[in-house]
């Protein structure tokens, strides 16, 4: 891995990646987490916008013909740190989504029509998810969780807030935190003149230095329950708990508590209220470890009439955790292990992986996990 940073303060990471194809992304280190009360959902609204039309390619047609006649992708992303724009072509078009992608943060027009129609289609998304029970119940989970982390709020926003963001709001926003000093392009693939080429695009002029914000949610002095009643066939249950953020090394001991408990078919979560007793059929744990928080979760997607005794199964298999032994420890990270570098074969995956790890600290962290997760013990 090779990384630069451009007079303008923009930070470019370069991996080359042996094949045919090149990726091209660019994150900016805002999210949900950044957003004031009044600006509920306004990253994800303009990650939305960004590709609805610049003063060379007027609307979204011209841009995505651009790219998929080139048998290229695109897409974007909005979490609670991170909002991220990536193209994916043949490595002989990398000047061409070099262009595009500098093009539409430099250049776009936000008409007021593009706001009015991407102002719907979000909407339309929120409803999508807060209709889904399977992607609410994280929605509700993490409002529980967090009361004074920002974390607590979806990243699609405030429906009402969303409404009534004018383009001059949008526009602040974009300039406050779309500048080079807050930006980091990841290019994964085989391109050995990237230098050359990132300094030929992304001349954005320089902007202001930001300073990125942190909260902290406090510990929990007792449990909470939240319940909210639909008419559904299922009931969707999680339990979760605090954790660490990244940074700290216990993020890394969580990681391999959810290899036991929850990796796929054989964690111990599965094997006990789905293979032994078919209680459920979807059962697992998540672990989310962000640059300012973290949480452990446990879920089943359940009958009603099940939820008492399966809460009681995921109880007992977190108290056998106190027992684990040797072997128990070393399945999980062969599993963390496997899973990781697997997954870091897809260029995309890659950069993604390069980025969140630069956010949290330094991309070349992302070669330390499998170490990290190799050194917790029982």
């Amino acid at each position: 891995m090779q990384k630069i940073i451009l007079p303008n303060g923009l930070t470019v990471i370069y991996e080359r990646q042996q094949g045919n194809a090149a990726i091209i992304q660019l994150m900016v280190k805002v999210g949900s987490n950044h957003e004031s009360p009044k600006e509920r959902g306004i990253s994800h609204l303009l990650e939305h916008l960004l590709f609805e039309g610049t003063k060379k390619r007027p609307d979204n047609q011209i841009i995505s013909n651009e790219i998929e006649k080139l048998g290229g992708d695109f897409n974007a992303y909005t979490t609670n740190e991170r909002t991220s724009y990536y193209v994916k072509v043949l490595k002989k078009h990398t000047p061409k989504a070099m262009d595009i992608l500098q093009d539409i943060f430099q250049n776009s027009l936000f008409k007021p029509e593009h706001i009015a129609k991407e102002k719907t289609i979000v909407l339309k998304e929120t409803d999508l998810v807060n209709d889904e029970p399977s992607y609410y119940q994280w929605l509700l989970f993490q409002k529980t969780m967090f009361k004074s982390h920002p974390a607590g709020y979806p990243t699609y926003g405030d429906k009402k807030v969303v409404k009534n963001l004018s383009r001059e709001e949008i526009l602040t926003y974009f300039n406050k935190w779309y500048v080079p000093k807050n930006m980091v392009l990841c290019i994964v693939g085989d391109v050995p003149n990237w230098k050359s080429l990132t300094q030929k695009y992304f001349t954005f002029s320089p902007g202001k230095s930001i300073q990125q914000p942190k909260w902290k949610e406090p510990v929990k002095k007792k449990s909470v329950l939240k319940t909210e009643k639909r008419k559904t066939v299922n009931t969707y249950l999680i339990q979760g708990y605090l954790t660490a953020p990244q940074n700290h090394s216990d993020a890394y001991v969580l990681e391999v508590i959810h290899g036991i408990l929850g990796r796929g078919q054989s964690g111990r979560m599965f094997t006990e209220i789905r293979g032994k007793r078919a209680l459920a059929y979807d059962v697992g744990t998540q672990h989310v470890a962000e640059r300012t928080f973290g949480y452990f979760a446990v879920y089943a997607t359940i009958a009603k009439k099940n939820l008492s005794l399966v809460r009681k199964l995921m109880n007992k298999e977190l108290t056998k955790l106190q027992e684990v032994t040797l072997q128990d420890v070393k399945e999980s990270q062969t599993f963390l292990e496997g899973n990781y570098l697997l997954e870091l074969e897809d260029g995309q995956k890659r950069a993604d992986q390069l980025l969140f790890w630069e956010q949290i600290k330094e991309a070349n962290l992302l070669n330390n996990y499998v170490k990290k997760v190799k050194k917790v013990t029982p």
